[in-house]
């Protein structure tokens, strides 16, 4: 608790600690999000048992360790010429200690990819609630493939106890925060923001705290649901995910539930709203169970660009 209130203040610590407090192993809840799928104890093998009846399962299992790279131009007004082809890798959902063969999928395809920082969109873990040890340690497996600079957000799987550990393995987490990714003279501001979808103790205000208007500035955040937000603080981008773009879709991928506050379009890939670009990764990892159809998991190199 100290070391929490050291890094992020007491307000925000106590704030996030009890509300994890509350979460509990609950399918419903009285307040916050109503309905929590990934809590139902039985719903994992009743989804198996439908799939393999279905003949689905054992594609769905295939599928979910042929992890895509999708590439992703950014056109911006602003930019600095010095980050004209600047690249980040964008990570996101990896719940890794239900699939460790997907994590190890995972490694060994980043550490053949190049760019030039990296952002991590949270939900490392696969429960809610509890120990979160073999998570971790699927988590720093991967960091040890990744190039430094690592920036990230927690999820709504994630526990606030999980911060001193990611910063340790060298990712600096981002939790209504900013940073300055600077080359030469030139700057372009990354800020980031905590779960806003079950915890809400997301601070847009904060994070954008002191970025000068003019700069161009990139915000990640676990969902997509801070979309209007976001817009009207005068971020030019948004980098989320949360939705696993379905995970399991019909023909076309199209999804039967995103389990997110936003218009669909918004997803997955590349959207806008107003003046600000947004990007909705459907995460290299799975949730509830390990099976992904006609929703491929992926990885995205953020490709700037000036316009």
């Amino acid at each position: 608790m100290q070391k929490l209130e050291q890094r992020l203040g007491a307000v925000h610590a106590r704030q996030r600690l009890g509300i994890e407090s509350e979460l509990a192993p609950q399918v419903f809840s009285k307040r916050l999000n109503f309905f929590h799928p990934e809590n139902w104890y039985s719903l994992p093998a009743l989804m198996r048992y439908t799939l393999r009846l279905a003949g689905l399962y054992g594609r769905g299992q295939r599928n979910a360790l042929d992890i895509q790279v999708r590439h992703n131009e950014i056109y911006l007004k602003n930019l600095p010429p010095a980050f004209d082809g600047f690249t980040l890798l964008h990570l996101s959902d990896l719940h890794a200690d239900l699939n460790p063969p997907a994590i190890a999928a995972l490694a060994r395809l980043v550490s053949q990819l190049n760019y030039d920082a990296c952002v991590l969109t949270g939900d490392y873990r696969g429960a809610t609630f509890g120990p979160f040890d073999r998570a971790m340690q699927e988590i720093a497996g991967l960091c040890t493939q990744l190039s430094q600079p690592i920036y990230g957000v927690l999820g709504n799987h994630d526990s606030i106890c999980m911060l001193p550990e990611l910063e340790e393995m060298g990712v600096r987490m981002l939790l209504n925060e900013h940073v300055r990714l600077q080359r030469g003279e030139e700057t372009v501001y990354l800020a980031g923001i905590d779960d806003a979808h079950y915890y809400r103790v997301d601070n847009l205000e904060k994070a954008a705290d002191s970025i000068p208007q003019e700069e161009i500035s990139i915000l990640l955040s676990h969902t997509p649901e801070i979309y209007r937000q976001a817009a009207h603080a005068g971020f030019d981008l948004i980098l989320c995910g949360h939705t696993h773009g379905g995970q399991i879709c019909l023909p076309g991928g199209i999804p039967v539930t995103l389990d997110s506050k936003c218009p669909r379009y918004m997803g997955s890939s590349a959207w806008s709203y107003l003046e600000m670009q947004g990007y909705t990764s459907t995460g290299a990892g799975t949730c509830i169970v390990n099976v992904r159809l006609n929703c491929p998991p992926e990885v995205t190199l953020h490709h700037l660009r000036s316009l």
